[in-house]
């Protein structure tokens, strides 16, 4: 199924199969927030719960929740190898590749993408506080132990303040990858192609500069209003959207307006919710967005064009 509206094409397939019809040097930028699947790791973290929640099931070959697996990061970039290495046929010289990730798995998106032939230029770090501990207390493992019931309390006394280790993420990293420009100048690959430069014109807050920084509201005790962009509310994120990890449309129109221009064609080949096609329209950008997921194909739709379907 796909729907196609002011410049616009949202697409519900596997984005391999989608991407693999599209002209080599067709797009002029990508952005997307890839399946690394990092949520429900607290302490009622349960494996049927998550196993069982058709929201995290983007890509079934993938390890669901955060149990820790020590085959996530292979599994992570050998898939994303395989996207990676599709996406550069597509993607001009000198188009700029965003993928976010998380603070644990960066390294596999990073090295996915460089391995199949992309520059690493850089990597933007979106700060905010308001997240849930990832660690879990040990309490309910000390409790099967085989001790008397004193010196399970004294040990839970002893370890109240451990957790195993995962720190409360306050960041998400997002890969800044380019496709090289080959044996030219930026100057006259931008004439050619109207990619690789940055429009240093782009700024959040009163920042001079667009900056590898951008934080949210919530750090404005910490920092200055040079960063600011706000996590999406209710309203921005439209009725019964579900997706667990809507990024804002503020901060995805800073980024497209930084690395590339009106009228360019951006893809975005894990689109969820919409963002990506959302903040096209709002600055006057291409979209082309793909999804798998049935649910999230369809509040994508509802957000992009006032629920209208196919």
């Amino acid at each position: 199924m796909y729907l196609i509206m002011e410049n616009v094409t949202i697409l519900h397939n596997d984005c391999l199969s989608e991407i693999k019809k599209l002209k080599e040097n067709s797009v002029d930028c990508i952005i997307t927030d890839p399946p690394y699947f990092i949520d429900k790791l607290d302490n009622s973290w349960s494996s049927s719960q998550v196993n069982n929640d058709v929201r995290n099931s983007h890509i079934t070959h993938l390890p669901k929740g955060m149990k820790f697996d020590k085959n996530q990061v292979k599994n992570l970039y050998e898939f994303y190898l395989e996207i990676s290495q599709h996406l550069f046929k597509i993607l001009k010289p000198g188009g700029y590749f965003l993928s976010f990730s998380s603070p644990r798995l960066y390294h596999a998106i990073a090295m996915s993408c460089e391995i199949a032939g992309f520059e690493i230029r850089d990597m933007i770090n979106w700060t905010y506080t308001k997240s849930m501990p990832k660690g879990m207390s040990v309490s309910h493992i000390i409790d099967k132990l085989n001790l008397s019931q004193d010196e399970k309390d004294s040990l839970k006394q002893e370890y109240k303040n451990f957790k195993t280790p995962q720190m409360k993420s306050c960041f998400e990293p997002i890969c800044v990858a380019m496709k090289p420009i080959g044996k030219t100048t930026f100057i006259k690959n931008e004439l050619n192609f109207k990619t690789g430069l940055i429009d240093f014109s782009q700024k959040v807050g009163d920042n001079k500069y667009p900056a590898n920084l951008i934080t949210t509201y919530e750090f404005h005790s910490l920092y200055d209003s040079n960063f600011l962009i706000p996590k999406p509310n209710k309203q921005e994120k439209g009725k019964n959207n579900n997706h667990i990890t809507v990024k804002p449309v503020h901060l995805i129109e800073h980024l497209i307006k930084i690395f590339s221009k009106e009228n360019a064609t951006i893809l975005d080949p894990f689109l969820g919710s919409g963002t990506t096609a959302l903040a096209c329209m709002n600055t006057n950008r291409k979209c082309i967005g793909i999804e798998l997921n049935q649910s999230y194909y369809e509040i994508a739709l509802s957000r992009c064009f006032d629920n209208t379907s196919i």
